[in-house]
């Protein structure tokens, strides 16, 4: 397993060396980027008294709202230098464009080697790709660069199709799937339909993107206690974004995403914008180091996370970040309880009379929130129906609206058009 020297580090090393490429990040943004240019000025920021990563709190942090609106104006290169234009997946909005230059895209499958090296991959891995490498999807081309990089036979398969799946696996003999987990679901339902021993398969381990496998206390949530159940493989969680152009993946310890302190300063910040102690929940606030077209300054991702100081059983001195929390947009205030979407996902996964769902929020007459649960029934019948509202006015005091309809509503709201993964979330309240 490769872990890159400054990961290794004590914290006091690790501090210094990104306090170095801060001050390189800083000159950078003074001179290129129109944006922070003028931030600085707006804000009287003295760059040259930035010297450490405590520092940078002098620095007001900059969110998804100046990325949408003033998109062009992080570009730091000439676009002649672009080599790629990706998109965020506009979970929260309208997506932005993220430019990479060459050297970029050089970073980025850096990054994916070194976090498929975390999880334990070696050049002796076959991995099945379970998703889209088009749409200006970042994600699919990084994972794709980096198994090349780490040396690793890939299979392109694409998302869906759990039967062409299956041929592949059957045919090529991958040792790892990356895959959605919940999709993980859907291939041990075929499986289990048309009699294929899954733990008699090649497949050993998956590398698992999009939604959360833990708890967090790092045990299995219900989605990955459903997969482990059935298949014995090994779960691997990753966390990343298309802004931070970096991932947070666990190793073997399963105890947390490991931070690269090499591409990634990370603050995590609470609601007044100060800094959290580990273990306490904040905002992921990120500053991209080493990214040429369109680098980011303290720019808060939304996401909840908590994170852990101590060294990991793998010899990383990193920190490490919980699964995520919720997203501080999507926080429901429903009836004096606040829940981020993760719990309700939880929550319907452990029931069996639930097959799929959506989650929809809007706002009420009087301005507060209000819960739909578009839900596909195993079985339509008033004993499902009770059975059902008992164990949501069981779990959360209160019962949310429910509408049931067919597996053909739900996938159909899942997978918009233009989709890039399942959309399990749906905010319809006013700004």
């Amino acid at each position: 397993m490769y872990i890159p020297d400054i990961e290794l580090q004590s914290a006091a090393a690790i501090s210094q060396f990104q306090a170095k490429e801060l001050q390189h990040l800083l000159g950078y943004l003074r001179q290129f980027s129109p944006f922070y240019k003028e931030w600085f000025a707006r804000h009287g920021v003295d760059t040259d008294q930035v010297r450490s990563i405590e520092d940078l709190q002098s620095i007001p942090t900059v969110g998804k709202e100046e990325l949408q609106e003033r998109n062009w104006d992080f570009l730091c290169v000439d676009k002649s230098k672009i080599a790629e234009y990706t998109t965020t997946s506009g979970t929260l909005g309208r997506p932005v464009i993220i430019p990479l230059t060459e050297k970029d895209l050089h970073r980025l499958t850096y990054n994916e080697f070194i976090s498929f090296s975390c999880a334990g991959g070696t050049d002796k891995d076959i991995y099945q790709l379970m998703l889209t490498l088009d749409r200006q999807f970042m994600a699919g081309m990084a994972y794709y660069a980096g198994i090349r990089r780490l040396g690793a036979g890939v299979l392109r398969v694409g998302p869906g199709v759990p039967s062409l799946q299956w041929e592949n696996i059957r045919r090529i003999q991958p040792t790892t799937i990356v895959a959605v987990p919940s999709f993980i679901l859907k291939l041990i339902a075929f499986a289990e339909e048309h009699g294929i021993d899954i733990n008699a398969s090649s497949v050993k381990k998956a590398v698992c993107i999009g939604e959360n496998i833990r708890n967090i206390d790092f045990s299995y949530n219900v989605l990955g206690k459903k997969i482990t159940d059935k298949w014995n493989i090994q779960l691997f969680s990753t966390y990343a974004s298309t802004e931070m152009q970096t991932a947070f993946t666990e190793c073997k310890a399963g105890k947390g995403g490991h931070h690269h302190p090499e591409l990634l300063i990370v603050e995590l910040l609470n609601e007044q914008g100060h800094p959290v102690p580990p273990g306490a929940a904040g905002e992921v606030t990120i500053t991209t180091l080493g990214v040429e077209a369109m680098p980011l300054l303290r720019y808060r991702t939304g996401d909840i996370c908590q994170y852990i100081e101590a060294p990991c059983s793998c010899g990383r001195q990193t920190i490490r970040l919980s699964p995520v929390i919720g997203r501080r947009r999507q926080m429901i205030k429903y009836k004096g309880t606040t829940l981020y979407p993760p719990a309700l996902y939880d929550l319907l996964s452990e029931m069996e009379e639930v097959k799929e769902f959506i989650v929809e929020v809007f706002s009420n007459e009087i301005g507060t929130d209000e819960i739909l649960l578009h839900l596909s029934p195993a079985e339509e019948s008033e004993e499902t129906d009770r059975k059902i509202k008992s164990y949501l006015q069981a779990k959360l005091r209160v019962i949310p609206q429910v509408k049931y309809c067919s597996m053909q509503e739900i996938l159909k709201m899942q997978f918009p058009e233009g989709s890039r993964k399942p959309v399990k979330f749906v905010d319809n309240r006013g700004s």
